[in-house]
């Protein structure tokens, strides 16, 4: 905002117990060219009382402030000013100040100190931090803006994988109630007929073609585990063991699977996160990292739920971790941060990738898993 225009007015609140010190400084300012609209004051009680109230409902512009007043001083005026809330440059004018006055009133958040026999300079000074304070509060509103948009970006990815999970479960469903029953018909017609057919090419037809389906409930039941990992259910360390086995009989990719505890008692919502996290991680492996070995390690300790899955693959160099279209590990850091998590990578280029997940449990006992079948946390409902 302009400072000095036709038709701005600078409203200055002064703290002056001298009516000519008062008048000197504002013929200074009215030199300068600013229109004024001046007030002194010279007691605690009408200073904070102008602060609180403005000038006929206006904030004021500034303040100015000698030190030496009576019952009072201008570091006093200056808490006054902090106290009250109000956010107004605040600029020291004194006939004499030390060094260090100076120095604790500008720690303080003064925006300036000067002279009385030095008020030349007193019109520069008060522009430049009326400026200086218009800039800091377009900073913090600009600041708020942002942290604004960054919280409606966080829950905008927590309701996109909600929506996600939610979707998985119904195609889950779908696959189980549609696909996987008319998979099961088809395999007891094929068996009907094999036993009332005779012909050796209708046999033989009959048995590729039950072979066929068998591999299609096969890929039925392994799509609906990625989609509704029902396993957790059983909790968290055998769902993770078993998609450690899974993971290397279809790869051929050694993957151990390690924990802390055979059973863990964790919040809900924790398990699933935890195990799509371990689900993203193994599949980065078998994209990227041309592993010849993965390690899954779960521990419980100290309040603090942590997950690492490590391998010996090419790792990941620095422009790798910064490519704009680096949606995996955003998701994960994403994922993490609905269970006010957090995710930490760790690679170099020859030394592999770990990737661990660390996730505070309040008063985390490490018993027995629990909660991990709760539909309404998971997206599972039957009647979403």
């Amino acid at each position: 905002m302009p400072i000095s225009t036709p038709d701005r007015v600078l409203r200055v609140l002064h703290v002056e117990d001298s009516p000519l010190d008062h008048d000197l400084a504002m013929a200074h300012l009215a030199r300068a060219g600013h229109r004024l609209d001046a007030l002194r004051v010279d007691t605690e009680a009408e200073f904070a009382r102008q602060l609180a109230s403005g000038r006929d409902g206006w904030p004021w512009d500034v303040v100015l402030s000698d030190f030496k007043l009576p019952g009072f001083t201008g570091l006093r005026a200056q808490q006054i000013l902090k106290d009250s809330g109000c956010d107004l440059p605040f600029i020291l004018v004194s006939g004499e100040i030390g060094e260090d006055t100076a120095v604790a009133a500008m720690r303080n958040g003064a925006s300036d100190y000067l002279l009385k026999n030095n008020l030349a300079r007193l019109a520069p000074a008060v522009e430049h931090a009326i400026e200086a304070h218009h800039e800091r509060l377009a900073r913090q509103q600009a600041d708020r803006e942002l942290a604004a948009s960054r919280q409606r970006l966080s829950e905008l990815a927590q309701h996109l994988q909600t929506s996600i999970e939610m979707e998985r479960a119904a195609i889950a469903r779908e696959i189980h109630d549609d696909v996987g029953g008319s998979l099961t018909a088809i395999k007891f017609d094929l068996s009907w007929i094999a036993r009332h057919v005779d012909v050796p090419e209708v046999q033989h037809r009959v048995a590729t073609a039950l072979d066929t389906v068998a591999h299609a409930v096969e890929a039925s039941q392994r799509i609906m585990l990625n989609l509704r990992p029902a396993i957790l259910e059983q909790g968290l360390v055998p769902a993770l063991q078993w998609m450690a086995q899974a993971f290397e009989k279809r790869h051929g990719i050694t993957c151990i699977c390690q924990t802390s505890h055979d059973s863990m008692q964790l919040p809900a919502g924790v398990p699933l996160v935890a195990y799509r996290f371990a689900q993203e991680a193994l599949t980065n492996v078998t994209k990227h990292a041309q592993a010849s070995k993965v390690l899954i390690d779960l521990s419980l300790a100290r309040g603090v739920l942590s997950l690492e899955v490590s391998d010996n693959g090419r790792g990941l160099s620095k422009a790798d971790l910064a490519k704009a279209r680096s949606f995996g590990l955003r998701g994960l850091h994403e994922r993490a941060g609905t269970v006010g998590g957090w995710v930490d990578v760790s690679s170099s280029p020859g030394q592999g990738t770990v990737l661990m997940l660390s996730v505070p449990i309040p008063g985390a006992g490490g018993a027995d898993d629990t909660d991990f079948d709760d539909p309404d946390t998971l997206g599972w409902d039957d009647n979403p």
